[in-house]
């Protein structure tokens, strides 16, 4: 017997009929003899929903408020999941995020967990009864306030309560079958992988793979916990995301640790870019201007600086962050213009990033020059490029990415035979 961490995503309790499906999937995992905790998102879009009413009743809602408002999606989830787990004939219990001991820190909208203390859960299913938790919340116990925990925040609950329970696997369920070489919705020819590394899940995530969220993967990679991303609409196997090191009877034998030399191909179109232009080339400019952005709470990716003009002693400087932080971030400059004496500001947010990722290119050569040739027979042209020691990212024209990770992902040979299907077209 097993204990199984199970997360469903909205998509997968859109309406009552998903609900009854994931609640079948559920007992079947219950008959097979396994301990079930289940943790469940809102219903659909529920908490976008809950966001442009919010909005339609203030401007700037309260954080505290917002995350009483926000909260409820998942407990109207869980709850309907148990009552459909019980007309099956199967206890089970559903606990919001404070009752299944989600400890976090005080911040509204952004939570992070700091401690997990399941101890109703763990009696439950000493008592036999199947455990669905409420994802995207916890409790602070300082304030003694709800909090939410941001985009995703689901996965990290269930990848949270899987090291907290010492739970064999934390299954993540989507609308796709697995983890692909590309967003099936961008590719089609875009093929699953039986396995990949921890790692490459990290930059992949980090780059627009939505599939999983960044912070359940690195909480899982950190607390050694083992992910399989399944499909709730197929019975099949999954992606399993572990390191080459680490083994597990749940994972089928004979099949070994995938390391392509490219194991994906990431898009993101939710980037910005901000160019700060005329800035003194002397030391400490850079660091002023990203003092800045920092204390305005904006998180920056790629950063580019260009080459000083010898006639005017200025340099222009480059950088991409999340759209919705580029309007505080120039706010924030704006006001500080004159301190550090830069000329003006340029805002595009119509930009995309292309990133490619695999464990192999430590030891392979020509992974750059097989994107940029590809990039440069599209005729696509590159604005700025990162790298670390298994990425490349380079930002191109927002109107470009779809077709230019087409061609990238295939000339890494990359493409599978047959295109994907996406059974409810969100990728989550």
């Amino acid at each position: 017997m097993a204990l199984i961490v199970q997360k469903y995503g909205g998509s997968s309790v859109a309406d009552a009929e998903s609900i009854k499906r994931v609640a079948k999937r559920i007992v079947d995992t219950r008959r097979a003899g396994h301990e079930v905790v289940v943790a469940v998102s809102a219903m659909g879009d529920t908490t976008d929903e809950l966001l442009d009413l919010a909005g339609q009743v203030a401007p700037i809602p309260a954080p505290r408020e917002l995350d009483m408002l926000l909260s409820s999606g998942e407990r109207i989830s869980m709850a309907l999941l148990a009552m459909a787990i019980h007309s099956m004939g199967f206890e089970a219990r559903s606990f919001t995020g404070s009752q299944a001991g989600m400890i976090t820190d005080a911040t509204h909208g952004a939570a992070r967990i700091v401690d997990v203390t399941p101890v109703r859960l763990r009696e439950a299913l000493d008592e036999g009864a199947i455990v669905i938790v409420a994802g995207f919340q916890g409790f602070n116990r300082d304030t003694r306030d709800i909090t939410t925990l941001g985009r995703g925040g689901s996965d990290t609950t269930a990848v949270a309560l899987a090291a907290a329970l010492k739970a064999d696997v934390c299954e993540i369920y989507s609308d796709v079958d697995g983890i692909f070489t590309a967003d099936p919705r961008v590719v089609p020819l875009a093929r699953k992988l039986a396995r990949v590394g921890s790692e490459e899940m990290l930059e992949l995530a980090a780059n627009g793979a939505k599939v999983l969220y960044i912070r359940a993967v690195e909480y899982a990679r950190r607390h050694g916990v083992l992910i399989h991303a399944r499909s709730t609409f197929s019975s099949g196997e999954g992606t399993w995301v572990l390191d080459a090191s680490k083994t597990s009877p749940l994972v089928p034998e004979g099949d070994t640790m995938e390391e392509p030399i490219v194991a994906g191909v990431a898009t993101d179109l939710s980037q910005a870019k901000i160019t700060v232009i005329g800035v003194p080339d002397v030391p400490g400019k850079a660091a002023d201007i990203f003092k800045i952005v920092a204390k305005s709470g904006a998180n920056v990716d790629m950063i580019v600086q260009n080459v000083s003009a010898a006639a005017t002693s200025r340099t222009d400087i480059s950088f991409t962050l999340p759209k919705t932080d580029a309007a505080t971030a120039l706010r924030a400059l704006a006001a500080e213009q004159s301190e550090v004496g830069f000329e003006s500001l340029v805002h595009d947010d119509q930009i995309g990033k292309l990133s490619v990722v695999g464990a192999g290119m430590r030891t392979h050569s020509g992974v750059s020059a097989t994107l940029f040739e590809a990039l440069s027979m599209a005729g696509v042209n590159i604005e700025m490029i990162s790298t670390s020691e298994i990425r490349i990212s380079v930002v191109v024209r927002g109107v470009d990415l779809a077709e230019a990770a087409r061609l990238v992902h295939t000339a890494y040979g990359l493409d599978g035979d047959d295109e994907v299907t996406v059974h409810a077209g969100t990728g989550r």
